[in-house]
């Protein structure tokens, strides 16, 4: 569910069913979901009514990497960024924490974790660290001669808290075993270095009394008064950042992205003015708008404004941090080749390079992993074993000189070249001499790292675990008490013996170290994937230790971010960079950072250059800043977030950020052109908002600072600008005037991109004053114009520009010509890979070919054009739309291969509009398609999906959407010629008691006279008289003279066909009362035609009255005169002759009408015409039922 504010709450409805709409898109299509990949699950389906979305795991390894992703709030992004929309991070900008509230059934979880650790036992499986948790971890001792497993937890303990500082008493005396352990007396004092940990053997502690430092025993000290518990993690004067960033050039190359994708041309290239998107308009204070910018411009006539103010600071900083000292050179050594190896100088700089008693700078190479130091520094040697020779020979010459820190550090290089070449026996006697050296006390702390883990990994190697654990242990105080003691030769594994020790006795901060220097280590080594998993458990930990890691906590974020990203995890990086910038003890550069990593994956993840979600982070990094705000962040700040609004149709909230730049004090450090761009912009804005008499008021300004003298691009964008804001402000002369002198510095400049925009522009001035030949000609030049451009960037506009002048081809009736611009239109879009320009083209082609020029097979291959563009937009909405549309157009092809293909587009457009949740659409696609298949004369589908319309249409509980359904339902049969008798059921039992009920007449108008006709045809013409005569009494009470007569008339019939002759009479007449006097169309006199002529043969055939027939043939025969009707005038002249001729005993006016009848059957290519009555003629005959209905 959607979540906003601090407190979680739920967002409001449409929000929430927005949500689910993307819900049921995704449960259509799984395949668009990728993000799950990222974060090690499985997708099996997803449920959009419940909001759910299943997923399992194949293995341990998965499930710990979801839940660690989870822990960290990455899932929640991750989902945030695939279901919301991009103006969901705009709209919500002030809304603090609002976003997607993700919750995972843990009963579920824990039930495959366990089945995990069920099914892989004992199979000696690498689990990841969080594996370790739920298995005990036994420390190996002999004990008479028998291997035996102690509990970690039976370890006695002096000390009960978990980690300690201050000043500790001995307990006991104690003589060192080596220069690496301490030797005190019971009752000394000592001082603890870094952190005691109870779970580890030994602390690194410093004599009170003599100050010499070494390693002692946990269990021979206990607590005194000083002693206290301490949750830190990081060491007095420690590094507190696992990895160093370039956070000053990132955030310089930031702002400068920002600034030049947001503000590249604004100052430079013509706006084209047709602004169809603005839909809001601002409410602003011109007063307090001229109070803002008035300053501004005021330095900026000032000839001596200092433009390098805006990085002075940053330069000062930047001159200062590389005003670093560099380390002494390390020297090169010549290794003697001569027989004895003995040096020309004794060895004398090589003893004396080594032979300092503490740690140098220099140092740091040797202590790295070989072969480094020995490829780069000793020379003269042709392979490894003269080195190694040379390096024993200056070992001895140490030991006799008594020069022990020399001895120590070659017994380590040797030790190296050993361990190199696999002879990890003679390694470790190496090691082992370098740590036993007679020295006072060992001052060398990373060298004795480097000697504990690499003699810990021999250990392990040759599988001597009694000394591997007792080597570790003391590795492990070590690293709790000396800063960066870490060279980059140590074994990862020999750290994680600690770590799991850490983890076992539930010592959170000495399992956040471990992990901070795991981390530390691999990327020392170049394994950046491999740090990953302890990067994440340390920022976990820092979430359940709160205050204790929170320094720790963004940079963490940003170098997660960084790893992901480099191993192309793009959704993990994203959702990392945006946690970063949240985190507390984020800063201005980790804000800028998070963007800079957000940005590199925008065009992947979104197929754009900027991301909303880059505004909460600019918002935080603007906050942060507060007053001390940079004026190159608190431009790019108010830029981007103004640009981004703009762009998604909010130009208020985008003058909003714009104005609080010209408020901000930094605004007057601008340089001259930022601070012309961003007035311009400013102007842009103020007019996309309907604020025209704001944004003169500042262009005015802007041009008032123009030099007066000399002509300037810049003063050409101000007048076209100036044009538009005239032009909508209804002053048609003066954006004439500007406009054509934008067109003058464009001339001048032979600037043919501009140029072609200001005629542009001039042209659309034209069309709003109705101007269309004028408008015509410029729109022409502009088009010229824009086909001479050989640069890239205005292909936008002369899009805009061919579809306007298309257009207005088109209304003028010269379609060839239109269809010409919108088909250049659409290849230039095409050409620029623009999707919103493809789409505007091909629906001005759709509407071309649909309606202006019909031409089925165009539209429909301009409408498919369009269905591929709306699938790479992702606009579901509208792609349903159009299959409907094609959909149609097919089926009026009327063939049977086109009705299977529109068939084909109704079921997928039936299928959107069911992911969508779109109840009224779907009952309409299942309709169509029951329709499409009656056409098809696939009757047992027919009722099955018609059915199913009807159940959709049942379930909205909406009475009017019903009652249409159903009607269109029967209209599925009604206008068919196969089964129209089961429109019945449809229009008499259950749409028409809906209509009654509910209370509306039209629609019970509208079957009446459906259920009228359907009767009628199908010979059931008591019925049909009932629903006649609704229809009339409704008709009247409407006061609907049309439906009035419309229903006399149908009465007329009905009674006719039960031969009640003078109802027909009766009705036949009140019909032919209501028809409109004079005659207005030709249909009108017909209609008189026939209704005189039926009158005529009922009065003449049924009742037998020939002179009351003869008088309504007359009447017919006037109409069908007026109407030029000669077939008409031949039957009825005939008709007329008969009667004078066998009834009425007229010679004369029989032979008048018989000898009209003659000439109209020459006329008519009729030979013989016959004036005996007709004895088998019916009046009711038309009436007949056809077969089949």
């Amino acid at each position: 569910a959607v979540a906003e504010g601090p407190d979680r709450l739920p967002a409001d409805k449409n929000t929430q069913e927005v949500l689910c709409g993307k819900l049921r898109v995704l449960e259509a299509d799984l395949t668009k979901i990728t993000t799950l990949i990222e974060f090690s699950a499985h997708l099996v389906s997803i449920s959009s009514e419940e909001r759910t979305i299943f997923i399992t795991f194949k293995t341990f390894e998965e499930i710990w990497k979801f839940t660690t992703y989870n822990k960290m709030g990455f899932l929640r992004h991750s989902l945030e960024s695939l279901l919301l929309d991009q103006e969901f991070w705009l709209n919500t900008l002030d809304h603090e924490d609002s976003g997607i509230e993700v919750s995972i059934k843990e009963e579920n979880l824990n039930i495959m974790y366990k089945g995990f650790l069920m099914q892989e036992g004992n199979k000696g499986y690498h689990r990841p660290l969080q594996a370790q948790l739920n298995r005990k971890w036994h420390i190996m001792h002999r004990m008479n001669g028998k291997k035996s497993f102690l509990s970690f937890n039976h370890l006695k303990k002096v000390i009960c808290t978990i980690s300690a500082v201050g000043i500790c008493e001995a307990v006991k005396a104690y003589d060192g075993n080596g220069p690496d352990e301490l030797s005190f007396e019971a009752g000394d004092h000592i001082i603890i270095l870094g952190l005691l940990v109870n779970c580890f053997e030994w602390f690194m502690g410093k004599l009170e009394r003599t100050g010499d430092t070494g390693l002692i025993k946990t269990s021979l000290v206990k607590a005194t008064d000083s002693l206290c518990e301490s949750n830190e993690i990081f060491l007095k004067e420690e590094d507190r950042k696992i990895f160093n960033v370039e956070q000053e050039k990132i955030k310089k190359e930031t702002i400068a992205f920002l600034k030049k994708t947001c503000q590249s041309d604004v100052d430079t290239v013509y706006k084209l003015g047709k602004l169809s998107h603005c839909v809001c308009v601002l409410r602003m204070s011109l007063f307090k708008l001229n109070l803002k910018i008035t300053p501004l411009l005021r330095e900026m006539k000032e000839p001596n404004r200092d433009e390098t103010a805006l990085d002075s600071s940053e330069l000062q900083t930047d001159s200062e941090s590389t005003e670093t000292e560099s380390p002494q050179e390390i020297p090169h050594f010549t290794v003697c080749s001569e027989k004895g190896g003995t040096s020309p100088d004794g060895h004398h700089s090589l003893l004396s390079f080594l032979g300092s008693c503490d740690y140098r700078p220099e140092f740091q190479l040797l202590y790295c992993a070989y072969p480094e130091f020995l490829l780069l520094h000793f020379e003269g040697h042709s392979d490894e074993e003269e080195l190694v020779a040379y390096l024993g020979a200056a070992r001895e010459t140490a030991r006799k000189k008594r020069m022990s820190w020399a001895q120590s550090r070659i017994c380590f290089l040797l030790g190296q070249l050993c361990a190199g070449r696999s002879k990890f026996s003679q390694a470790r006697v190496y090691y082992e001499e370098a740590l036993s050296v007679p020295r006072d006390h060992f001052s060398d702390m990373p060298l004795l790292s480097a000697l504990y883990s690499n003699l810990a990994l021999i250990y392990l190697t040759q599988k001597n675990m009694e000394k591997y654990f007792a080597l570790s242990e003391r590795f492990a105080a070590l690293l709790m008490a000396v800063c960066d003691c870490l060279s980059g030769s140590e074994e990862p594994e020999v750290l994680k013996f600690a770590l799991k020790k850490a983890i076992l006795s539930r010592n959170k901060p000495a399992e956040a170290r471990l992990c901070l220097l795991l981390a530390k280590l691999h990327l020392k080594l170049g394994e950046d994937m491999s740090a990953v998993p302890f990067i994440e458990r340390l920022l976990i930990l820092a979430d359940e230790m709160p205050g204790v890691c929170d320094t720790i906590r963004s940079h963490g974020f940003l170098l997660l971010a960084r790893l992901y990203n480099d191993h192309h995890l793009t959704h993990l990086a994203e959702s990392s960079a945006r946690h970063a910038c949240l985190q507390v003890s984020s800063a201005v550069a980790d804000c800028l950072c998070s963007i800079s990593l957000l940005l590199e994956n925008a065009q992947e993840l979104y197929g754009v250059d900027i991301p909303t979600q880059v505004a909460s982070c600019l918002t935080r990094a603007a906050a942060l800043a507060c007053a001390g705000m940079e004026p190159s962040l608190a431009h790019a700040h108010a830029l981007c977030l103004s640009w981004l609004y703009q762009k998604h149709g909010m130009p208020n909230r985008a003058v909003h950020y714009m104005c609080s730049l010209l408020e901000h004090t930094s605004a007057s450090r601008l340089s001259q052109q930022d601070t012309s761009a961003a007035l311009i912009w400013l102007a842009w804005l103020l007019i996309c908002g309907l604020q025209h008499r704001a944004a003169l008021d500042v262009l005015d300004a802007v041009l008032s600072t123009l030099p007066e003298h000399c002509t300037t691009q810049l003063e050409g964008v101000v007048y076209n600008m100036r044009a538009i804001a005239l032009r909508h402000a209804g002053n048609i002369k003066q954006a004439a005037e500007s406009f054509r002198a934008a067109a003058e510095v464009c001339e001048e400049f032979e600037d043919r991109h501009n140029w072609a925009t200001a005629l542009a522009n001039f042209g659309f001035l034209c069309l709003q004053v109705k101007a269309k030949r004028l408008a015509e000609e410029h729109l022409t030049q502009a088009v010229e114009l824009f086909s001479e451009v050989e640069d890239e960037g205005h292909e936008l506009s002369f899009v805009a520009v061919l579809l306007e002048l298309g257009k207005l081809f088109v209304s003028q009736g010269f379609c060839e010509k239109g269809k010409i611009c919108y088909e250049w239109a659409l290849l230039i879009a095409i050409l620029c890979d623009n999707s919103e320009s493809q789409l505007q083209a091909t629906r001005r082609l759709c509407h071309l070919y649909g309606e202006v020029c019909p031409d089925e097979a165009q539209c429909i291959i301009y409408n498919e054009h369009q269905l591929n563009l709306l699938r790479q937009t992702g606009d579901i909405t509208l792609e349903g739309e159009i299959l409907e549309k094609i959909s149609q157009l097919y089926l009026s092809l009327g063939t049977e291969k086109a009705n299977r293909t529109a068939l084909d587009y109704t079921k997928r457009s039936l299928g959107i509009f069911i992911d969508l949740g779109k109840k009224r659409k779907e009952a309409h696609g299942w309709l169509q398609a029951g329709k499409i298949y009656h056409i098809l004369k696939q009757s047992e589908l027919v009722e099955l999906y018609v059915q199913v319309a009807q159940d959709i249409a049942l379930s909205t509980g909406d009475t009017a959407f019903i009652l249409e359904l159903l009607e269109a339902s029967g209209d599925v049969f009604f206008n068919s010629t196969q089964d129209r008798e089961k429109a019945v059921c449809f229009y008499r039992d259950r749409a028409l008691p809906i209509a009654v009920k509910s209370g509306n007449v039209r629609s019970q108008l509208r079957l009446c006279n459906k259920l009228t006709e359907l009767l009628l045809q199908l010979g059931q013409y008591g019925e049909a008289l009932e629903y006649a005569q609704t229809a009339l009494d409704i008709s009247i009470t409407l006061a609907d003279r049309l439906n009035e007569r419309v229903a006399f008339h149908r009465l007329a019939t009905l009674y006719h066909c039960l031969s009640q002759f003078e109802m027909a009479e009766h009705h036949y007449l009140k019909a032919l009362s209501l028809c409109p006097s004079p005659l207005q169309f030709d249909e009108e006199a017909l209609y008189y035609v026939r209704v005189y002529q039926t009158l005529g043969d009922i009065i003449f055939y049924d009742l037998k009255d020939p002179y009351d027939a003869a008088g309504y043939y007359h009447l017919a025969l006037a109409a069908a005169m007026d109407l030029g009707n000669k077939k008409s005038q031949l039957e009825l002249c005939t008709r007329l002759a008969t009667i004078y001729h066998n009834f009425l005993r007229d010679r004369e006016l029989s032979l008048h009408f018989y000898q009209r009848a003659r000439a109209f059957a020459v006329d008519l290519n009729i030979r013989r015409i016959n004036l005996a009555p007709d004895q088998s003629f019916r009046t009711t005959a038309p009436y007949k039922i056809t077969p089949g209905y």
